[in-house]
């Protein structure tokens, strides 16, 4: 397993990505296998009640699904609502302090400082901020949630947009005051294209966070449902093996959600370079 590790760093460094890949197929079978034979257990000192089988793990979200895909729908609605929103939020925070430096620079520090903001305080402190949202449970959590999302991913775009708004090359700049061009025409023709690459770059970091942002947020919701709330429940019920299964999902969802992002990227990108 160490030899196979080594080679799929080696070939990542060396531009291999064929090879890199195949040494990947081979390090998820070597682990797969060691899992399934519980040498991973083994070497961990464990046993199959605390970390399943994955054979046990599959048949669990095979036999609920229906009852799964309740929680997973709501943990990618706030997910997508909160990354969604925040990255809007977080564009126009850049724009603002890009047309209007003097006022809009400072949004940038206390948007960051909100970022530093760990997870595990921030749900709390929304849960009994928005108690008097709705009269519905279900709503002040869903509020609640994307709230926590929300706030994490501005930061990230903020700062990214800004970057790419600004940092313009100096002919491109000579180039439309050439023209002539109102400072609407700059942003629109010039400031607004340059910033996609750095959108995309802020959307790497934001995608997978608001994932893990909804799921910790859904530990403290109040309303029960999701399915970082799932796992919880779970562990606290000692069902480790439903706990593994939704940490499965868990995972699927982080990976879906960045699979789309590089789809969405890749036809981007070619329309704007």
């Amino acid at each position: 397993m160490r030899i196979i590790n080594r080679k799929l760093r080696n070939n990542l460094f060396t531009g291999n990505f064929k090879a890199a890949k195949k040494s990947q197929q081979n390090f998820s079978a070597a682990f797969f296998i060691l899992w399934q034979s519980q040498a991973i257990h083994a070497i961990l000192r464990t046993d199959v009640f605390t970390l399943p089988l994955p054979t046990r793990i599959a048949a669990i979200i095979h036999d609920n699904w229906s009852a799964m895909l309740v929680n997973i729908k709501s943990t990618v609605m706030v997910s997508a609502i909160g990354l969604s929103v925040g990255s809007v939020i977080g564009y126009l925070v850049a724009v603002l302090a890009t047309m209007a430096p003097k006022w809009g620079g400072a949004g940038l520090p206390i948007v960051s400082a909100f970022n530093a903001i760990p997870i595990v305080a921030l749900a709390p402190v929304m849960t009994n901020w928005t108690k008097d949202v709705s009269n519905q449970p279900e709503v002040r959590s869903m509020v609640a949630k994307i709230l926590v999302v929300m706030i994490v991913s501005i930061a990230s775009m903020s700062i990214n947009a800004y970057r790419g708004l600004n940092e313009l090359k100096s002919f491109a700049k000579d180039m439309m005051a050439s023209y002539a061009a109102t400072k609407r025409q700059v942003f629109f023709k010039l400031q607004m294209p340059n910033s996609v690459p750095y959108i995309f770059t802020a959307l790497k970091v934001s995608t997978p966070n608001a994932v893990i942002s909804a799921i910790v947020s859904e530990y403290f919701a109040e309303y029960i449902v999701g399915v970082g709330r799932e796992i919880r429940e779970n562990i606290v019920q000692a069902q480790y093996s439903t706990a593994w299964a939704y940490i499965v999902v868990a995972c699927a969802i982080g990976i879906i959600f960045y699979a789309v992002l590089m789809i969405v990227e890749a036809i981007v990108m070619k329309k704007y370079h």
